[in-house]
């Protein structure tokens, strides 16, 4: 006995056909929500162009980082878009109508738009395992240098520019050779002694490590918290670093999501303290079970789309359906994701979210052709009963 699906030539030229349009419609709407995603966060990292002097092309290389981390969240929606709405036209086209007409299963119908989030869940796995963590990983550490480190050689003239939350830099006038005039500092980086600190000249000190600021000629004033006397200091010369904490060799805490999947498995004690395994625990989780999604969200788009009885002029009546599932499966991943990395014990919901959407959708698609291929396949043959002596 064969399944219905077993006896479907591979791969046919209808199936070419409608796996073309669910490329293309894919590639076009992936690319569309990546690039207005990427503008919009972009736009958060525009005070480093226009307030710091940072160069354009170092914009797009930090921005273009996050890319990936874009099309691994949205891929799994655009795929079940996608599905929705080629079927959709299909359908409104009566082309679907011609394809049953001419004898096509279910399964034959299906079959595109499953090749098409097989290939999804394949890229959702190659980049929440190994690319997205590598890019922003490389994002995370391009930013903690411009931040505290390429910053402090972009002091404008006449700009107060915040080097760090903690620490601002104001200068006058820049020479040609570098020389630095009215340079004011407000340096709150340790709590108990804000400084505000005055120089005539000064100049950038580049380093291996963190820049300082040489200063001349200058005095600094601090607030005694306890007794609330101004102490001032003048000094010939002095030299002050311009990093965020005030520290050559700062190190910057790593986040989950850059983290490999052995280091979220087996998380280094010294690094990670015991809190924080359950939330590398569930990203962990989140990253295997994920891409899932796509293959599942490509099968509830199916099963709106080949189901039920057929309409002349359409109706909406499903498509809003199909729209309202997809956003309470969307928010169920939101909520079993914050459950997991509170309490381990349900990490499982994950998988649960990721899959069984999916199987309930295949079911209702594919096990009536089951039942009826079972149904009408022949009874085995049966050896006649011998003649009684």
């Amino acid at each position: 006995m064969t399944l219905p699906w077993r006896t479907v030539p591979l791969p046919t030229r209808l199936d070419r056909y409608m796996l073309h349009q669910l490329l293309v419609a894919l590639l076009a709407s992936t690319g569309g929500l990546v690039a207005l995603i990427w503008l919009t966060q972009s736009l958060h990292f525009i005070e480093l162009v226009v307030n710091r002097g940072l160069s354009v092309f170092v914009f797009l290389e930090l921005t273009g980082l996050l890319v990936p981390s874009f099309v691994a969240v949205i891929l799994p929606i655009t795929t079940y878009v996608v599905v929705q709405f080629v079927y959709a036209r299909l359908a409104g086209d009566r082309e679907l109508t011609v394809m049953r007409a001419a004898g096509l299963s279910p399964w034959a119908l299906a079959r595109p738009a499953l090749a098409m989030a097989a290939m999804s869940v394949v890229c959702c796995y190659l980049l929440d395992i190994w690319i997205v963590p590598a890019s922003y990983g490389d994002f995370r550490e391009y930013q903690f240098e411009i931040r505290n480190r390429m910053a402090a050689f972009l002091l404008q003239e006449g700009v107060f520019t915040p080097v760090s939350d903690d620490l601002t830099v104001y200068i006058r006038s820049r020479d040609p050779d570098g020389t630095l005039h009215g340079i004011l500092i407000d340096d709150n980086r340790q709590k108990n002694s804000h400084a505000t600190i005055l120089a005539q000249r000064g100049r950038l000190l580049p380093s291996a490590g963190a820049p300082r600021l040489l200063l001349l000629d200058g005095s600094r004033q601090e607030i005694d918290r306890q007794t609330g006397r101004l102490n001032l200091l003048t000094f010939a010369e002095n030299s002050i670093d311009l990093t965020q904490g005030g520290k050559n060799d700062e190190q910057r805490f790593r986040d989950s999501t850059e983290m490999s999947l052995h280091e979220l498995f087996h998380p280094d004690p010294a690094m990670v303290s015991a809190r924080d395994v359950p939330k590398l625990l569930a990203e962990a989780h989140r990253r295997l079970s994920a891409p899932l999604t796509a293959g599942s969200f490509a099968l509830v788009a199916l099963a709106f789309v080949l189901t039920g009885a057929f309409r002349r002029h359409g109706g909406l009546v499903r498509p809003v359906m199909a729209v309202g599932t997809m956003v309470g499966l969307l928010a169920l991943g939101l909520v079993f994701g914050n459950l997991a990395a509170r309490t381990p014990v349900l990490l499982p919901l994950m998988w649960l979210q990721a899959i069984a959407p999916g199987a309930i959708c295949a079911w209702i698609l594919f096990a009536p052709v089951v039942r009826a291929h079972l149904a009408a396949a022949p009874l085995p043959a049966t050896a006649p009963e011998s003649a009684a002596s």
